[in-house]
């Protein structure tokens, strides 16, 4: 027997695999932080890439909205803000021009404590941090479509302002190919039929585009991105333990193409052998299954069609404390759910988006959840079999594949891209 550790809900859980059954355990290359991560960051902000320094072309009498990711991302925005705001001060933009706004999607909005932990609190009492109103409609503006014909309703305050800049981090991701660069504003900041299009479309080809770097979701993100004026960004790479790595700032799309490089470098593991169960553990996703959602999709790329995934996650807030409806229809089989959206009988098109997403896993191999946070029935609605235990899942796992059946145990699941190699 060998014994497999999981980082999960801030501890390990150590289980067995029998030697003939484990083909190996993947997790993200090991990558040492920078040493410094306020040189790192002043580094960055020194040397743009495809772009001027923003000494050079921002005016005093710009109006500045710096828009970040959320709780249910590491991004250090409390150590990057900071030298952000510094910079354009000393470009002549007061702290009273500048909003940073939080992009939310459609998760739930942060609280003020969250808030000032998220940003730091030096930030909060320098300048105005909100949340995206995603709620509100009397906060959006609608600037028509995208150049690939999405309906586009964004948070009017990106429009108002005359610079966008986003912060935030690059992984793997099975919407758009990679997190990071326009996705801070698609879904970031938009509305919820802009975000349920999208997310749909993701859904078009049959898998995800999970580690795609140009894909039909990365271009319509980009051209709203353009169409909202956020041309710069601040993005990291971080490891597993949510280091950071690497800083890359500039222009989207120039710094884009370097930050995915690296997280290519780092989250872009080789596997073996084509397993039978795979064992998919959430960390650092671990929020929801909103988030853990996502680990998933790299146990869909790599096991064999039929086989067994184990999603294992800790979710406190169970499916998603805000789309609550979701667990009438996601056990739905895939097709069903895009006809009933399109016939208007779902009316939460991001909530049908997702759920069609997990049914194609599930059309894929069945899916065992090991989660704590999410009770029985709640499983069940997902379509999924619950686990009192990963022991117990891998052991009924077994049952369902066979005693010789081949095991792969993915510790981060969630931010991992397999690559075949062999």
């Amino acid at each position: 027997m060998t014994q497999v550790s999981i980082p999960f809900d801030g501890k390990p859980y150590t289980f067995e695999v029998a030697d003939e059954n484990l083909i190996e355990v993947l997790s993200p290359v090991e990558s040492s932080p920078v040493g410094d991560l306020d040189a790192e960051i002043h580094r960055a902000l020194s040397n743009p890439i495809g772009q001027a320094p923003l000494g050079e072309w921002i005016k005093p009498t710009d109006t500045v909205l710096l828009v970040s990711d959320d709780n249910t991302r590491l991004t250090p925005s409390d150590k990057i803000v900071p030298p952000m705001l510094d910079l354009l001060n000393a470009a002549g933009v007061k702290d009273s021009q500048i909003t940073c706004m939080i992009a939310l999607g459609t998760h739930r909005y942060m609280t003020e404590p969250e808030l000032r932990e998220k940003m730091g609190a030096a930030v909060c009492e320098r300048i105005r941090v909100v949340n995206h109103e995603w709620k509100d409609p009397d906060q959006l503006v609608d600037l028509g479509v995208s150049d690939h014909g999405t309906p586009l309703v964004v948070n009017k305050a990106a429009v108002e302002a005359d610079v966008v800049i986003g912060i935030g981090a690059v992984v793997p991701h099975h919407i758009p190919g990679f997190s990071g660069s326009s996705k801070i504003i698609q879904p970031g900041i938009c509305g919820f039929d802009t975000t349920a299009e999208t997310h749909l479309l993701s859904c078009s080809a049959g898998d995800s585009f999970l580690g795609v770097e140009s894909n039909p979701v990365r271009d319509d993100l980009d051209s709203m991105a353009d169409k909202v004026g956020m041309d710069t960004i601040f993005n990291v790479v971080m490891n597993s333990d949510g280091g950071v790595v690497g800083a890359f700032y500039g222009e989207k799309r120039a710094a884009f193409k370097q930050a995915v490089k690296l997280a290519t470098d780092i989250y872009g593991i080789d596997y073996h052998e084509t397993p039978d169960i795979v064992i998919a553990n959430s960390c650092p996703c671990d929020l929801d299954f909103w988030q853990s959602h996502k680990s998933q999709y790299p146990a869909q790329r790599m096991i064999k069609k039929g086989g067994t995934i184990i999603v294992c996650t800790p979710a406190p807030e169970g499916i998603s404390p805000v789309h609550t409806d979701l667990l009438d229809f996601t056990s739905w089989p895939a097709e069903k759910m895009k006809k009933a959206y399109r016939a208007g009988e779902l009316k939460d098109g991001v909530a049908t988006a997702l759920a069609v997403a997990w049914a194609l896993v599930r059309e894929h191999a069945n899916v065992i959840t090991y989660s704590p946070g999410i009770p029985a029935d709640h499983k069940e609605a997902l379509g999924h079999t619950h686990a009192p235990t990963i022991e117990w899942a891998l052991e009924e796992a077994l049952r369902r594949q066979g005693p010789g059946a081949r095991v792969t145990v993915l510790t981060h699941a969630a931010d991992m891209l397999p690559l075949k190699a062999f």
